[in-house]
C-alpha cells in the first residue's frame, strides 16, 4: 500500500505516534535557548546556557571521556562481533556451538545490574590476585595492575564492549546468512585466497551491518549508566553520571543545552552514515549489473 493511499485514520495514528516520540525532544531543544533559569518558563531567546556549558570544565571532561570510551567500545565491538557472527553463521554446528551462541548473546538479555556486579567482582578479584599495591611486582603483574588496578576508563571500556559485542554479532550473523555466497564462490573459483575473499568480497557486502553495529554500539556506550556505575572509579565520571548527579540538584537549561548538542551530533552522524551507505550500495549494485552484462555479452 502506498503512502498516498493510506487511510486518514492510520495517518492520524502515525502522526500521534511521532508527536509522542519527538515532541519532548523538540521541547527540550527549544528550552535550551531559554533566558530564564527555570526550565519550564520561557524568558526569551538566549545562548547564555551554551556559554555556561562550554565554561564548565567538569562537563567537558565527562563528555570527552564518554566519547572516547564510546569510540573505542564501538570499534572493538565491531571487530569481536564480526568474528563471533562469522563463527555463528559460517561454521555450522560444532561441539559447544549452542553454548558459544548462548554466551555471545547472553549480555543482551541479562540485566545490566547483574552484568555490572559480576564484572565488578571480577576486577576486584583480579586486583587481589595480581597483588596490586605491592612495589615488588613483576613486569606482567605491573602491566595488569596498570590496566585493572583502579576502576576507570579501561574497566568501563571492557564492560561496554562485552555488552555491545552481542548486538554486533547478531547483526553480522543475520547479514551473513542473507548474503548470496555465489560471489564468494566465484572469487574462490578464480583463485582468490580465503582471507582475500573475506576482505574484498565479504566485508564490503556486509558493510551496512558493520556500520549499523558501530553506530548502535557507540550510542549504547555513550548512553550507558548502569554498567558504568559499577565499573567507574574516582576521576572517571562519564556524561550520563554527570547528568544524573546534576538532575538530583534540580533541572537547569544547561542540561538542555548539553542534550541539544548531543542530539544534533548524533543526528548528523546518522544522516551522513546513511547517505554514505546508500551511495556505496548503489555503486555496488551498478558494478554488479555491469559485470553481469559484460559476462552475458562474452
Amino acid at each position: 500500500m502506498s503512502a498516498n493511499k493510506m487511510p486518514l485514520g492510520n495517518k492520524l495514528y502515525m502522526l500521534l505516534g511521532f508527536f509522542f516520540l519527538y515532541a519532548p525532544i523538540v521541547s527540550l531543544m527549544i528550552y535550551s535557548f531559554n533566558e530564564s533559569r527555570l526550565v519550564t518558563v520561557w524568558g526569551g531567546f538566549s545562548l547564555k546556557w551554551y556559554q555556561v556549558l562550554f565554561r564548565d570544565e567538569a562537563v567537558i571532561a565527562a563528555a570527552k571521556l564518554s566519547f572516547k570510551i564510546a569510540f573505542l567500545t564501538a570499534t572493538l565491538a565491531v571487530v569481536l562481533g564480526t568474528i563471533a557472527g562469522l563463527v555463528l553463521a559460517r561454521f555450522g554446528r560444532f561441539k559447544g556451538s549452542s553454548l558459544f551462541a548462548g554466551l555471545v548473546t547472553a549480555p543482551m538479555v541479562m540485566p545490566e545490574v547483574i552484568v555490572g556486579l559480576s564484572m565488578l567482582l571480577l576486577f576486584v578479584a583480579l586486583q587481589t590476585s595480581l597483588g596490586c599495591g605491592d612495589e615488588t611486582l613483576g613486569l606482567l603483574n605491573s602491566a595488569g595492575c596498570f590496566a585493572f588496578g583502579e576502576r576507570g576508563m579501561v574497566t568501563i571500556w571492557i564492560g561496554h564492549t562485552t555488552l555491545c559485542t552481542a548486538y554486533v554479532a547478531v547483526l553480522v550473523q543475520s547479514r551473513l546468512r542473507e548474503m548470496d555466497r555465489s560471489l564468494e564462490d566465484a572469487a574462490m573459483d578464480l583463485g582468490c585466497r580465503p582471507w582475500k575473499v573475506f576482505f574484498v568480497i565479504t566485508i564490503p557486502v556486509i558493510s551496512q551491518a558493520l556500520v549499523s553495529g558501530w553506530l548502535l554500539s557507540f550510542t549504547l556506550s555513550l548512553d550507558d549508566y548502569v554498567l558504568t556505575a559499577f565499573l567507574s572509579g574516582p576521576g572517571s565520571t562519564t556524561l550520563p553520571q554527570w547528568i544524573f548527579s546534576s538532575i538530583r540538584l534540580g533541572l537547569t537549561p544547561e542540561i538542555n543545552a548539553l542534550a541539544t548538542i548531543i542530539i544534533s551530533v548524533v543526528t548528523v552522524f546518522v544522516v551522513v552514515s546513511n547517505r554514505l551507505m546508500i551511495s556505496a550500495q548503489s555503486k555496488r549494485d551498478k558494478a554488479m549489473q555491469e559485470a553481469f552484462a559484460a559476462s552475458g555479452q562474452g
